[in-house]
Protein backbone atom coordinates (compact mmCIF):
# COMPACT_ATOMS: atom_id res chain seq x y z
CA UNK A 1 0.00 0.00 0.00
CA UNK A 2 2.63 2.21 0.43
CA UNK A 3 4.25 2.04 -2.96
CA UNK A 4 0.88 2.82 -4.09
CA UNK A 5 0.77 6.44 -2.18
CA UNK A 6 4.11 6.90 -3.18
CA UNK A 7 2.90 6.58 -6.97
CA UNK A 8 -0.19 8.95 -6.45
CA UNK A 9 1.81 11.45 -4.65
CA UNK A 10 3.51 12.09 -8.01
CA UNK A 11 1.15 11.55 -10.43
CA UNK A 12 -2.28 13.42 -8.48
CA UNK A 13 -1.49 16.04 -7.12
CA UNK A 14 -0.04 18.02 -10.50
CA UNK A 15 -3.19 17.42 -12.23
CA UNK A 16 -5.45 19.15 -10.11
CA UNK A 17 -3.10 21.64 -8.84
CA UNK A 18 -2.11 22.51 -12.51
CA UNK A 19 -5.53 22.71 -13.71
CA UNK A 20 -6.67 25.10 -10.85
CA UNK A 21 -3.41 27.02 -10.76
CA UNK A 22 -3.18 27.60 -14.71
CA UNK A 23 -7.20 29.12 -14.23
CA UNK A 24 -5.62 31.54 -11.41
CA UNK A 25 -2.90 33.03 -13.41
CA UNK A 26 -5.16 33.51 -16.58
CA UNK A 27 -7.29 35.48 -14.21
CA UNK A 28 -5.26 37.32 -12.54
CA UNK A 29 -3.61 38.08 -16.03
CA UNK A 30 -7.28 39.54 -17.47
CA UNK A 31 -7.40 41.31 -14.21
CA UNK A 32 -3.94 42.90 -14.72
CA UNK A 33 -2.84 41.79 -11.74
CA UNK A 34 -0.23 39.78 -9.86
CA UNK A 35 -1.36 35.79 -9.30
CA UNK A 36 -2.31 35.11 -5.76
CA UNK A 37 -0.07 33.14 -3.51
CA UNK A 38 -1.44 29.68 -2.95
CA UNK A 39 -1.36 28.23 0.80
CA UNK A 40 -0.88 24.49 1.23
CA UNK A 41 -4.57 22.82 2.13
CA UNK A 42 -5.01 21.38 4.70
CA UNK A 43 -4.96 17.55 5.30
CA UNK A 44 -7.94 15.46 5.97
CA UNK A 45 -7.97 14.28 9.63
CA UNK A 46 -6.64 11.35 11.10
CA UNK A 47 -8.85 8.13 10.69
CA UNK A 48 -10.09 7.59 14.66
CA UNK A 49 -7.46 4.57 16.28
CA UNK A 50 -7.92 1.36 16.07
CA UNK A 51 -10.15 0.98 19.60
CA UNK A 52 -11.42 4.20 19.22
CA UNK A 53 -13.18 2.84 15.99
CA UNK A 54 -14.72 -0.30 16.76
CA UNK A 55 -16.94 -2.79 19.84
CA UNK A 56 -15.95 -4.10 22.66
CA UNK A 57 -17.07 -7.98 22.01
CA UNK A 58 -15.49 -9.89 24.87
CA UNK A 59 -14.72 -13.53 23.72
CA UNK A 60 -17.80 -16.01 25.04
CA UNK A 61 -16.35 -19.02 26.42
CA UNK A 62 -17.59 -22.58 26.91
CA UNK A 63 -16.50 -25.29 28.30
CA UNK A 64 -15.15 -28.51 25.71
CA UNK A 65 -17.67 -30.34 27.23
CA UNK A 66 -20.79 -28.16 26.52
CA UNK A 67 -19.87 -27.69 23.06
CA UNK A 68 -19.58 -31.19 22.15
CA UNK A 69 -22.77 -31.52 24.03
CA UNK A 70 -24.10 -29.40 20.98
CA UNK A 71 -22.22 -31.37 18.53
CA UNK A 72 -25.53 -32.16 16.28
CA UNK A 73 -25.50 -28.48 15.74
CA UNK A 74 -21.84 -29.00 13.76
CA UNK A 75 -20.46 -26.44 15.65
CA UNK A 76 -17.57 -28.31 16.91
CA UNK A 77 -14.97 -28.01 14.06
CA UNK A 78 -16.19 -24.56 13.61
CA UNK A 79 -15.29 -23.11 17.06
CA UNK A 80 -12.04 -24.97 16.91
CA UNK A 81 -11.05 -23.53 13.72
CA UNK A 82 -11.56 -20.16 15.01
CA UNK A 83 -9.38 -20.71 18.03
CA UNK A 84 -6.39 -22.77 16.47
CA UNK A 85 -3.77 -20.53 15.62
CA UNK A 86 -4.65 -19.71 12.03
CA UNK A 87 -7.83 -18.90 13.10
CA UNK A 88 -6.52 -16.08 15.99
CA UNK A 89 -4.69 -13.86 13.22
CA UNK A 90 -7.46 -14.22 10.32
CA UNK A 91 -8.04 -11.16 8.25
CA UNK A 92 -11.15 -9.15 9.85
CA UNK A 93 -13.24 -10.41 6.82
CA UNK A 94 -12.50 -13.70 7.15
CA UNK A 95 -13.17 -13.27 11.28
CA UNK A 96 -16.70 -11.76 9.95
CA UNK A 97 -17.24 -14.98 7.84
CA UNK A 98 -16.50 -17.35 11.09
CA UNK A 99 -19.17 -15.52 12.84
CA UNK A 100 -21.96 -15.54 10.16
CA UNK A 101 -21.74 -19.06 9.78
CA UNK A 102 -21.70 -19.84 13.57
CA UNK A 103 -24.98 -17.95 13.88
CA UNK A 104 -26.20 -19.89 10.86
CA UNK A 105 -25.15 -23.43 12.20
CA UNK A 106 -26.92 -21.97 15.69
CA UNK A 107 -30.24 -20.37 14.20
CA UNK A 108 -30.46 -23.58 11.87
CA UNK A 109 -30.34 -25.73 15.12
CA UNK A 110 -32.70 -24.05 17.35
CA UNK A 111 -35.28 -25.34 14.28
CA UNK A 112 -33.79 -28.48 13.92
CA UNK A 113 -34.79 -32.25 15.38
CA UNK A 114 -31.63 -31.38 17.57
CA UNK A 115 -33.33 -29.52 19.95
CA UNK A 116 -35.22 -32.65 21.32
CA UNK A 117 -32.36 -34.62 21.92
CA UNK A 118 -30.64 -32.10 24.32
CA UNK A 119 -31.06 -31.93 28.10
CA UNK A 120 -32.84 -28.78 29.65
CA UNK A 121 -29.48 -27.29 30.42
CA UNK A 122 -28.09 -27.80 26.77
CA UNK A 123 -31.01 -26.47 25.32
CA UNK A 124 -31.02 -23.17 27.43
CA UNK A 125 -27.39 -22.98 26.28
CA UNK A 126 -28.30 -23.45 22.70
CA UNK A 127 -30.61 -20.68 23.23
CA UNK A 128 -28.49 -18.56 25.07
CA UNK A 129 -25.43 -19.05 22.37
CA UNK A 130 -27.98 -18.26 19.58
CA UNK A 131 -29.45 -15.21 21.11
CA UNK A 132 -25.85 -13.81 21.78
CA UNK A 133 -24.49 -14.74 18.54
CA UNK A 134 -27.58 -12.84 16.70
CA UNK A 135 -27.19 -9.76 19.10
CA UNK A 136 -23.52 -9.82 18.20
CA UNK A 137 -23.32 -10.03 14.72
CA UNK A 138 -24.07 -6.57 13.32
CA UNK A 139 -21.37 -5.20 15.98
CA UNK A 140 -19.06 -8.41 14.94
CA UNK A 141 -19.53 -7.27 11.30
CA UNK A 142 -19.01 -3.60 11.73
CA UNK A 143 -15.79 -4.71 13.58
CA UNK A 144 -14.54 -6.56 10.51
CA UNK A 145 -14.77 -3.68 8.48
CA UNK A 146 -12.94 -1.29 10.42
CA UNK A 147 -10.45 -3.75 11.67
CA UNK A 148 -9.76 -4.03 7.71
CA UNK A 149 -6.59 -2.89 6.03
CA UNK A 150 -8.62 -2.37 2.89
CA UNK A 151 -10.93 0.16 4.44
CA UNK A 152 -8.77 2.22 7.27
CA UNK A 153 -6.26 2.48 3.97
CA UNK A 154 -9.32 4.38 1.76
CA UNK A 155 -8.83 7.41 4.77
CA UNK A 156 -5.09 7.22 4.26
CA UNK A 157 -3.49 10.68 5.13
CA UNK A 158 -0.71 9.83 2.75
CA UNK A 159 -2.54 10.25 0.43
CA UNK A 160 -3.03 13.13 -2.90
CA UNK A 161 -5.75 14.72 -4.31
CA UNK A 162 -8.04 12.64 -7.03
CA UNK A 163 -6.89 13.57 -10.12
CA UNK A 164 -9.56 14.68 -12.48
CA UNK A 165 -8.63 11.81 -14.76
CA UNK A 166 -9.28 9.11 -12.13
CA UNK A 167 -12.93 10.13 -11.54
CA UNK A 168 -14.23 7.04 -12.59
CA UNK A 169 -12.42 5.33 -9.73
CA UNK A 170 -15.47 6.11 -8.17
CA UNK A 171 -17.76 4.04 -11.14
CA UNK A 172 -14.76 1.01 -10.37
CA UNK A 173 -14.94 1.13 -5.95
CA UNK A 174 -18.82 1.99 -6.09
CA UNK A 175 -19.94 -2.02 -6.31
CA UNK A 176 -17.76 -3.03 -3.34
CA UNK A 177 -19.12 -0.08 -1.03
CA UNK A 178 -22.84 -1.84 -2.42
CA UNK A 179 -21.48 -5.28 -1.92
CA UNK A 180 -20.89 -4.08 1.91
CA UNK A 181 -23.72 -2.79 2.18
CA UNK A 182 -25.97 -5.65 1.04
CA UNK A 183 -23.95 -8.01 3.41
CA UNK A 184 -24.26 -5.54 6.37
CA UNK A 185 -28.06 -5.78 5.67
CA UNK A 186 -29.12 -9.34 5.09
CA UNK A 187 -26.44 -11.17 7.27
CA UNK A 188 -29.37 -12.12 9.40
CA UNK A 189 -31.38 -13.58 6.68
CA UNK A 190 -30.75 -17.11 6.71
CA UNK A 191 -31.91 -17.33 2.75
CA UNK A 192 -28.70 -14.77 1.99
CA UNK A 193 -25.24 -16.63 1.31
CA UNK A 194 -21.71 -15.07 0.53
CA UNK A 195 -18.46 -16.27 0.25
CA UNK A 196 -15.03 -15.93 0.91
CA UNK A 197 -14.49 -15.14 -2.94
CA UNK A 198 -16.72 -12.49 -3.78
CA UNK A 199 -16.78 -10.90 0.23
CA UNK A 200 -12.07 -10.27 -0.65
CA UNK A 201 -12.70 -9.80 -4.78
CA UNK A 202 -14.59 -6.71 -3.26
CA UNK A 203 -12.74 -5.29 -0.72
CA UNK A 204 -8.99 -5.98 -3.45
CA UNK A 205 -11.15 -3.34 -5.08
CA UNK A 206 -10.99 -1.13 -2.21
CA UNK A 207 -7.20 -1.56 -2.00
CA UNK A 208 -6.57 -0.14 -5.62
CA UNK A 209 -6.32 3.16 -3.93
CA UNK A 210 -7.46 5.46 -1.20
CA UNK A 211 -10.18 6.44 -2.88
CA UNK A 212 -12.07 8.31 0.05
CA UNK A 213 -8.92 9.92 0.69
CA UNK A 214 -8.45 11.13 -2.76
CA UNK A 215 -11.85 12.54 -3.06
CA UNK A 216 -11.84 14.41 0.30
CA UNK A 217 -8.32 15.94 -0.55
CA UNK A 218 -9.61 16.86 -4.06
CA UNK A 219 -12.40 18.91 -2.35
CA UNK A 220 -9.99 20.78 -0.36
CA UNK A 221 -7.71 21.62 -2.99
CA UNK A 222 -10.34 22.84 -4.84
CA UNK A 223 -12.37 25.13 -2.40
CA UNK A 224 -8.32 26.62 -1.19
CA UNK A 225 -7.64 27.55 -4.93
CA UNK A 226 -11.20 28.50 -5.74
CA UNK A 227 -10.88 31.14 -2.99
CA UNK A 228 -7.51 32.34 -3.86
CA UNK A 229 -9.12 33.42 -7.00
CA UNK A 230 -12.60 34.75 -5.91
CA UNK A 231 -9.93 37.29 -3.86
CA UNK A 232 -8.17 38.90 -7.26
CA UNK A 233 -12.11 39.33 -8.16
CA UNK A 234 -12.80 40.89 -4.63
CA UNK A 235 -9.93 42.82 -5.04
CA UNK A 236 -11.03 44.11 -8.41
CA UNK A 237 -14.59 45.00 -7.24
CA UNK A 238 -12.90 47.34 -4.82
CA UNK A 239 -11.48 49.74 -7.69
CA UNK A 240 -13.78 51.42 -9.19
CA UNK A 241 -11.89 52.55 -11.81
CA UNK A 242 -11.25 49.03 -12.47
CA UNK A 243 -12.96 48.19 -15.70
CA UNK A 244 -11.88 51.77 -17.51
CA UNK A 245 -8.44 50.39 -16.98
CA UNK A 246 -8.46 47.12 -18.29
CA UNK A 247 -10.95 45.87 -21.15
CA UNK A 248 -9.86 41.87 -21.04
CA UNK A 249 -13.08 39.56 -20.47
CA UNK A 250 -12.25 37.01 -18.04
CA UNK A 251 -11.17 33.86 -19.11
CA UNK A 252 -13.89 31.00 -19.45
CA UNK A 253 -13.27 28.16 -16.76
CA UNK A 254 -13.63 25.98 -19.42
CA UNK A 255 -12.61 22.23 -18.53
CA UNK A 256 -12.00 23.55 -14.65
CA UNK A 257 -15.66 23.71 -14.61
CA UNK A 258 -16.51 20.61 -16.14
CA UNK A 259 -13.75 18.96 -13.49
CA UNK A 260 -15.26 20.78 -10.83
CA UNK A 261 -18.84 19.72 -11.81
CA UNK A 262 -17.98 16.21 -12.45
CA UNK A 263 -15.68 16.21 -8.91
CA UNK A 264 -18.88 16.95 -7.14
CA UNK A 265 -21.30 14.41 -8.60
CA UNK A 266 -18.55 12.27 -8.29
CA UNK A 267 -18.20 13.07 -4.63
CA UNK A 268 -21.58 13.01 -3.72
CA UNK A 269 -22.02 9.70 -5.29
CA UNK A 270 -19.25 8.59 -2.99
CA UNK A 271 -19.95 9.96 0.22
CA UNK A 272 -23.58 8.98 -0.33
CA UNK A 273 -22.58 5.36 -0.76
CA UNK A 274 -20.47 5.61 2.49
CA UNK A 275 -23.25 6.82 4.44
CA UNK A 276 -25.87 3.90 3.21
CA UNK A 277 -22.98 1.62 3.87
CA UNK A 278 -22.77 3.15 7.89
CA UNK A 279 -26.17 3.15 8.07
CA UNK A 280 -26.72 -0.52 7.56
CA UNK A 281 -24.74 -1.35 10.32
CA UNK A 282 -25.85 -0.67 14.45
CA UNK A 283 -27.70 2.33 15.15
CA UNK A 284 -25.12 3.53 17.47
CA UNK A 285 -21.28 3.62 16.07
CA UNK A 286 -18.94 4.47 18.04
CA UNK A 287 -18.35 8.29 19.10
CA UNK A 288 -15.15 8.71 16.93
CA UNK A 289 -16.39 7.55 14.27
CA UNK A 290 -19.55 10.02 14.89
CA UNK A 291 -17.44 12.75 14.86
CA UNK A 292 -15.31 11.90 11.57
CA UNK A 293 -18.19 11.11 9.61
CA UNK A 294 -19.71 14.48 10.65
CA UNK A 295 -16.87 16.31 9.83
CA UNK A 296 -15.02 14.91 7.06
CA UNK A 297 -18.00 12.39 5.40
CA UNK A 298 -21.11 15.11 5.73
CA UNK A 299 -23.20 15.67 3.20
CA UNK A 300 -24.71 19.13 5.09
CA UNK A 301 -22.59 19.87 7.58
CA UNK A 302 -21.56 23.59 6.14
CA UNK A 303 -17.75 22.70 7.39
CA UNK A 304 -17.74 19.25 5.84
CA UNK A 305 -15.41 18.95 2.70
CA UNK A 306 -17.85 18.75 0.10
CA UNK A 307 -20.31 21.75 1.42
CA UNK A 308 -17.30 23.48 1.85
CA UNK A 309 -16.19 23.36 -1.55
CA UNK A 310 -19.77 23.54 -3.22
CA UNK A 311 -19.69 26.91 -1.54
CA UNK A 312 -16.31 28.40 -2.59
CA UNK A 313 -17.73 26.97 -6.78
CA UNK A 314 -20.99 28.68 -5.75
CA UNK A 315 -19.59 31.73 -4.33
CA UNK A 316 -16.68 32.31 -7.29
CA UNK A 317 -19.43 32.15 -10.01
CA UNK A 318 -21.37 34.45 -8.09
CA UNK A 319 -18.12 36.94 -7.91
CA UNK A 320 -17.50 36.43 -11.35
CA UNK A 321 -20.94 37.30 -12.21
CA UNK A 322 -21.00 40.42 -10.12
CA UNK A 323 -18.13 41.90 -12.07
CA UNK A 324 -19.10 41.54 -15.55
CA UNK A 325 -22.91 42.65 -14.88
CA UNK A 326 -20.70 45.94 -13.31
CA UNK A 327 -17.89 45.95 -15.83
CA UNK A 328 -20.26 45.92 -18.41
Amino acid sequence: MMLSAIWLAGCGQGAAEQRLQDYQQRLAEALDTASPSTATPPNIGRFPERQARRFALPDIREGLTDIYALRGCHISNLVAKRNNQLGRVAAASQRWLYELELWRRLQACQDSSVVASLDDEDRRRLERLTRLKTQRLPRASWNALFDSSEWVDSFSRASSPLPPSALSAVDTQLPALHYLRTAARHQLDPNWSTDSATLEGHLNTLRQRPLTAEILRALLLAEQRLEEASGLIAQALESPQHCAETSRELPRMGKLADWLTRLDQQSTRWLTALHELLEAHPPTPPDAVVRYRHRWLSLDNPRAPLASMQRAVAYHRDLRQHYVEQCR
